[in-house]
This record gives structure tokens, C-alpha cells and sequence, in this order.
């Protein structure tokens, strides 16, 4: 669900994170402990050492492309990537500044990526995902080792008969899915006043940027996993803003796709109507060729027949750095104003849209703004009990919950674990409402989408003949706080998300320090134009700064 609830020390980022993972190591070492064999393969890595294949590899901010092109040349292998990153979740996710962002890893992952590296050698080589470390939410099923529980202890002893579609679609595109990211318990959908990125099975996730700030949103693992270089890419899922809002936060590029055209089976779900897994990355062109592996035709989800019909699926041949020449782009200005420096780097933002050949139109406003966030509230409380109960009803029998209403009392009977800080009064609202045949959920249904599409996005954007909407995607982070909640400042996603239109999120600038992105948004299946669009202003802005892992964020008037 993610949203509503009512620089400085002189030492480089990269010099900074290579001391602590190294010194990490030395201290295991004069502790008695020889380095591991993926350990001491990551020092020879992370201090620059010359390998076997000669020369060094630079691995900090690494793209698709660029790991491509070093496993190509053999100056790296999957294997050694693989390793790579499951060193660092060690040393940086669960010790030293624990983000606490990673809640499980893949006890398999090293050996997929060495039989990814024997396809290679002999000469297959599936496509630009192939031996590339993923990351993926704990809400989408595997049928491997690993766990599927929305952070819920609930769901520890349950497994998935399958894969998630989108999670087969990985393995066969040839990544190394290395792990699954904590989240907001239940994507968020359990409390009004929960805190975004804590769950009782995963704790809570710390933002990269400053570890006493929120991550935003329920893909809160994935955000400050992938910011965090602990994988290449990663991939979230959002109901509204759970995609978006932790790109923001923690400084990374986000898209939340068309509703349909990547699938939602296997996929623990708030709503059927608003969800939607999606890539993030720390770059558009790595987002990009993730979403064109993401997106397809899946027979268990009929929605995306439309989406393989309608949309373009290779969004690589998007990454235009003139997208931006001719587009007309609308500003949103009603989503402003919540935070007089966020205005400024919009401001900025909307100039660099200028400079780079668009036509600005200024305001641009959709006609309903503010007028369906209760009709969305009234459907996602009915879709959430008639879709949890179908996706429990459809794990093999086992010691778990296998309704909402057992979910709840399972949830009383552990109530110190499970709720120590906040409750679940959306569980308890939705276990209250009837099947979705009733009145109030089809005229709420009918309401939120009338107004977010033809009266809202559609509107505004035939109205002024655009190409996009801009807006904030969100402020700065704000400060963790466990016994009140988040505090949610302003943002921008819910007409994309009651729509079911795509938004691609990409940083924008910073706060403090603290990461702040701007939100590309428009008509269904418009997909491939706003990454064009988003990509042109990453190449001409270029302001994604890897987090220093900072305490606290650095204040300075």
C-alpha cells in the first residue's frame, strides 16, 4: 500500500564502504577466523586485487550492461557477482550499519549462477538478465528453499505449490534470484499506524541514506537493498506508492507498470485492481531491461492478455536521450507544496524539461484531484479480504492460516510478536465487509476508476495533448518511529495506482542528503514513452549518489 496514513565528511563513498566491508573482514581474520572462500574472493574484489583474468573490476554502481560485458570478457563470473553481493548483505545488511533490508537469501544461489556460467562458456547465453544477481519482495511465491510470508510469522511453515509467474520468468531469462527483501508486514495493509518497512518476521528497514530514516512503502527492502548495492536490481510490487515511494527515498529509479501487463499470480495480494510487481533499480536502462523480462502473458492472470496485446514489452529500445525533444509534458501542481525545498528541485526538474526540448504545460491539474481516495480506500477493504482468502485457500494444506479471519485470530494469539507497536485494524475492517458483489464495493469500484481515469488522468491529458504528468514523487525521508507511525508528507501516486496507469519514478535530487524523485506519469500503457521520457532526464541530471550509511541525516542550514 506504502503511503497514507494520515554530503560532508571528505572521505568517498566508495572509499568509505570498501574500509567497512574490509575492515569487517579483518576483524573476522585477527578474531582467529580465516576468510571463506566467497569472502576472501570478495576482498581480492572490494580492495581492487588482480585476478586470474587480470586487471580489476569495479563493481560499486554496477549495471546490467556493464556486468554483462565483464562475465562477457571474463573479467567476472556470475559465481564471483553471486558471492560478491551475498558478502555484502552479510557484512553491511545484517551487521555493521545493518539496514536490515534483506530478509532471507538464497541458500542456492551460488550454484545456479555456476551452471549460468557454464551456459555461458558454452555459448548460450539467454539475454542481458542472464548470471545478473536479483532481488525480489517476500511476497512473491518460490517454490525453492526460500519463504514466501509478507513478513507475517503467520506464513513461516507455508509453501507455494509454484513459482510466481514473474519469478519463472526470471529463472528463465537466466538471473540468480540471491534473496528475498523485508517489506512492510502484509504490504502495509494491516494498520493505520504502522511504521513502513517493519515486519514481525523481518524487523524494521533502515534508509541507506540515514539509518535512522524510513525506506517509505512496503517494498521497503527492495529500495534500500538495490540503493545499497546488495544486488544489481530488484524487483517490488505496489498497491499505491509501494514501488515509487521507496525508489524516492532511497535515491533509486522505480516503475510501476500498467495494471496487466506483468502478472499478479503468485503474488500475495491487497487488491486485484491496483496491484502490480515492478523493477527497481539504480539506473532506467538496468529498470528497463528488467520490466521487458517482468513483462508477459500469463495464463493463470487473464488481465494480461490485454497487456501482451496493447504494450510494447522491449522497453530497452525506449532509453532515447532526446525522448524529451517535442514531448508536451503537464506539471501537477496540486501535488505540490507540502515541502518548499522539494518545490526547488522540481522547479530545477522542470527547467531541465525545457532546457532538454519539451513543451511545458504549467498547471496541469487533473479535474479530480483528492476526490476518489475514499472510494479507494472502500475497494481495496473489500479486495483485500475476498483476494487474501483466495491466494491462503491456495497453499497446500499445512499450519497456517487459510483465512483472513485466521490470520487475525492468529495474530491475537502472538500478539507480542507480531504487534508489538501497532495493531491490525485494516485486517479487521476488511474481515467485516461482504463478497464483491455488493453495492457498496461495485460503486466504489465504478467511482475510483471513473475519476482516476477518464475524469482524472485521461482528462487532463487530452485536454493539453500530453505525452506525461510530473510531479513529486514524495519529501525527504522522514525519522523511523515504531509507536506512532509514519509521517507521511505528500506524494503523487495514487491516480496511477487507482488507474491502473503506469508511473516511473527517478531521483530527482537531495534534501539534506536525503533522496528525493519525481514521478512520470500517464495513460495505460503508455510504458515505453514515460521510461523514454524518464531516461532522457536521468541522462541529462544524472543525480543518483550512492548512500553513505550515514547515522543520521546531516542537517545543515
Amino acid at each position: 500500500m506504502a503511503r497514507r496514513r494520515r554530503e560532508g565528511s571528505g572521505v568517498s563513498r566508495r572509499e568509505f564502504m570498501r574500509a567497512g566491508v574490509l575492515g569487517g573482514l579483518a576483524a573476522a581474520a585477527a578474531a582467529g577466523a580465516a576468510p571463506s572462500g566467497a569472502a576472501a574472493r570478495t576482498l581480492a574484489l572490494l580492495a581492487g586485487e588482480p585476478r586470474p583474468q587480470g586487471g580489476k573490476f569495479d563493481w560499486e554502481e554496477l549495471t546490467v550492461r556493464d556486468a554483462q560485458a565483464a562475465m562477457a570478457s571474463g573479467r567476472v563470473s556470475s559465481r564471483r557477482l553471486t558471492e560478491m553481493y551475498l558478502e555484502r548483505t552479510e557484512r553491511i545488511d545484517r551487521r555493521g550499519p545493518a539496514l536490515n533490508s534483506v530478509i532471507e537469501t538464497n541458500p542456492e544461489a551460488v550454484r545456479i549462477a555456476e551452471a549460468l556460467d557454464r551456459e555461458r562458456k558454452e555459448g548460450r547465453v539467454r539475454g542481458p538478465l542472464h548470471g545478473i544477481p536479483v532481488i525480489i519482495k517476500d511476497n512473491i511465491d518460490t517454490a525453492d528453499r526460500m519463504l514466501t510470508t509478507a513478513g507475517s510469522l503467520a506464513l513461516v511453515n507455508a509453501r507455494p505449490r509454484q513459482d510466481a509467474f514473474i519469478v519463472a520468468r526470471l529463472r528463465e531469462a537466466g538471473a540468480v534470484i540471491i534473496g528475498k527483501t523485508n517489506l512492510s508486514e502484509w504490504a502495509n495493509f494491516r494498520s493505520t499506524h504502522s511504521s513502513s518497512g517493519w515486519s514481525a518476521r523481518g524487523g524494521q528497514t533502515r534508509n541507506p541514506y540515514a539509518l535512522d530514516r524510513n525506506p517509505c512503502g512496503s517494498s521497503s527492502g527492495s529500495g534500500a537493498a538495490v540503493s545499497a548495492n546488495l544486488a544489481l536490481v530488484g524487483v517490488g510490487t505496489e498497491t499505491d506508492g509501494s514501488i515509487v515511494c521507496p525508489a524516492s527515498a532511497c535515491g533509486i529509479v522505480g516503475i510501476k507498470p500498467t495494471l496487466g501487463l506483468v502478472s499478479r499470480s503468485g503474488i500475495i495480494p491487497i487488491s486485484h485492481s491496483q496491484d502490480t510487481a515492478g523493477p527497481m533499480a539504480r539506473t532506467v536502462a538496468d529498470a528497463a531491461a528488467l520490466l521487458t523480462v517482468l513483462a508477459g502473458a500469463d495464463p493463470r492472470d487473464p488481465l494480461t492478455r490485454e497487456g501482451a496485446r496493447l504494450a510494447r514489452t522491449d522497453f530497452n529500445a525506449s532509453l532515447d536521450p532526446a525522448a524529451l525533444r517535442g514531448a508536451r509534458i503537464g506539471v501537477a501542481r496540486k501535488f505540490f507544496g507540502f515541502n518548499d525545498r522539494v518545490d526547488r528541485l522540481m522547479a530545477d526538474a522542470i527547467e531541465v524539461l525545457k532546457r532538454e526540448g519539451a513543451t511545458v504545460v504549467d498547471p496541469a491539474d487533473l479535474p479530480t484531484h483528492g476526490k476518489f481516495d475514499a472510494a479507494e480506500f472502500e475497494v481495496l477493504l473489500y479486495e483485500f479480504k475476498a483476494d487474501i482468502n483466495r491466494y491462503l485457500a491456495s497453499l497446500p494444506p499445512g499450519d497456517h492460516p487459510r483465512t483472513l479471519k485466521a490470520l487475525i485470530d492468529f495474530n491475537e494469539r502472538n500478539r507480542e510478536r507480531e504487534m508489538p507497536y501497532f495493531g491490525q485494524e485494516l485486517f479487521i475492517r476488511s474481515e467485516a465487509k461482504g463478497p464483491l458483489t455488493e453495492a457498496a464495493y461495485l460503486k466504489a469500484l465504478r467511482t475510483s476508476k471513473t475519476l482516476s481515469r477518464a475524469q482524472g488522468i485521461d482528462a487532463v491529458m487530452t485536454k493539453h495533448r500530453l505525452d506525461a504528468l510530473v510531479a513529486p514523487t514524495g519529501g525527504p525521508a522522514w525519522t523511523t518511529d515504531l509507536l506512532n507511525g509514519d509521517h507521511f508528507t505528500g506524494g503523487s501516486s495514487s491516480p496511477a495506482a487507482v488507474a491502473g496507469y503506469p508511473n516511473v519514478q527517478v531521483p530527482a535530487g537531495y534534501v539534506y542528503g536525503l533522496p528525493v524523485g519525481i514521478s512520470f506519469f500517464g495513460r495505460a500503457f503508455s510504458d515505453a514513452r514515460l521510461i523514454g521520457l524518464a531516461y532522457a532526464f536521468e541522462q541529462a541530471t544524472r543525480h543518483r549518489q550512492p548512500p553513505r550509511l550515514l547515522p543520521a541525516a546531516e542537517l545543515r542550514g
